[in-house]
């Protein structure tokens, strides 16, 4: 008994196939058989092409609405960071009561840091490396500030300890804050590099190919099995089915073609040059701050100007990322370049013991301005390069939601004229 309940399910798929081998046999039978793989292939094409838009507009949504922000919102947290441990090392250098525009400047960069952390703890997903490093970077900001504002109240009691207190704090921003807002910014890139991945949904659209040009075919190969055999030339249904599967091809090929350009361009002239300028407005930020701490330590070991070394050797305006901002490349290494001849002349004066003279041109109008101008001209190259990625994104994005709905609707549409043109064929033989 359990033997033949076991061998009911194998003789049913025998008796299936025999069936259909039975049709190949018989004029209306092939004619069945060509309706059911039409109708096949076209439903799979429809679901594809619709999941393949989908896909491809889900991938370019999440591009711009959360891996390019997440990615800006490090960057903020990285430069914010960066620069506010440079501004807090130059207002002590001032000694007393700091100017108030350093003051003021110093807050607002503690401020972008804590928002942009906030922004980015939304986007980061929990128990993550990156929300760990959101967490890690919330609590040492707050420990951070303690420690400039102890270093502040010192100094302006005129106590040795306060730079000390600063020199602790800078470690902790730039040892500590720092690389963990790079580790959070190189999370951001490669969320951006894998939703770009996403939004070309590649593989959905090698089965789409394949799919509709598989239709095709059988459309095609249709019509000449009926003209052979019907002696009929035309069959109208089906010739417009294929005109209509001919159209979805041409509609998917222009979008996505479309789309890949949009997004190559993006990425090339948008989220890459971002990423290679954000790493040196930093280093730029790095340099400033480590002149201050020198100065700061009065003649301490040379750390800070190792520091400055490090990054003034890996501050570079020429390679790949930066073709696209040539000119304006070119006027930042000729600022940078002014600025560098301004700190050695810093450097030649607080070595040679006027330290005095070595604060008051490293703090004063002359050395801020110049490097006030380099951090001007990188922002303005920051900025071109958002607004063109935020530009090709935006256009990366257009049709692909209609596609989504209409290319299902093209494809039933197929499947419902292939029907009529074979239905017409199968009752002649009724």
């Amino acid at each position: 008994m359990t033997t033949a309940l076991a061998q009911r399910p194998t003789a049913g798929g025998r008796g299936v196939l025999r069936r259909v081998g039975q049709l190949r046999h018989t004029s209306p039978g092939r004619l069945q058989l060509l309706l059911v793989v039409l109708l096949v292939l076209g439903a799979l094409t429809g679901l594809v092409a619709g999941v393949t838009a989908q896909s491809a507009a889900g991938g370019t949504a999440d591009l711009r609405d959360r891996a390019q922000p997440l990615l800006a919102e490090a960057e903020t947290v990285y430069s914010a960071l960066a620069e506010a441990d440079t501004i807090a090392a130059q207002a002590f250098l001032a000694g007393g009561l700091e100017p108030r525009e350093l003051t003021q400047r110093y807050e607002e960069r503690l401020a972008q840091a804590t928002t942009a952390l906030t922004a980015a703890s939304r986007r980061t997903p929990e128990g993550s490396a990156a929300a760990e490093a959101v967490h890690a970077l919330a609590a040492g900001t707050t420990r951070y500030a303690a420690l400039v504002a102890t270093a502040r109240a010192a100094n302006r009691q005129g106590l040795p300890v306060g730079a000390s207190y600063l020199t602790t704090a800078s470690e902790l921003n730039q040892r500590t804050l720092q690389p963990q807002a790079q580790a959070l910014f190189q999370f951001a890139s490669r969320e951006l590099d894998a939703g770009y991945e996403q939004a070309r949904s590649s593989w959905w659209l090698i089965l789409l190919l394949v799919l509709v040009v598989g239709l095709t075919l059988a459309l095609v190969g249709t019509q000449v099995y009926l003209s052979h055999a019907t002696r009929r030339t035309f069959n109208v249904p089906l010739v417009a089915a294929t005109a209509l599967t001919v159209l979805l091809m041409a509609a998917t090929g222009v979008l996505f073609a479309l789309q890949r350009d949009h997004l190559r361009a993006a990425g090339e002239d948008g989220s890459a040059p971002v990423t290679a300028l954000a790493e040196r407005r930093i280093l730029a930020l790095r340099e400033r701050a480590s002149e201050a701490l020198t100065l700061a330590a009065r003649g301490g070991d040379d750390m800070h100007e190792d520091d400055f070394r490090e990054a003034q050797s890996r501050l570079t305006f020429d390679d790949r990322e930066l073709l696209t901002e040539a000119a304006l490349m070119h006027q930042a290494r000729a600022q940078h370049d002014a600025y560098l001849r301004l700190h050695e002349k810093v450097r030649e004066l607080d070595d040679n013991g006027d330290y005095d003279a070595a604060v008051k041109l490293a703090v004063g109008t002359e050395s801020t301005e110049a490097f006030a101008a380099l951090t001007e001209t990188l922002d303005q190259a920051l900025t071109a390069r958002r607004a063109i990625f935020d530009a090709e994104i935006q256009h990366a994005g257009r049709g692909l939601g209609a596609l989504t709905v209409l290319a299902p609707l093209l494809a039933l549409t197929v499947c419902v004229l292939a029907a009529l043109g074979l239905r017409a064929r199968l009752e002649e033989y009724r």
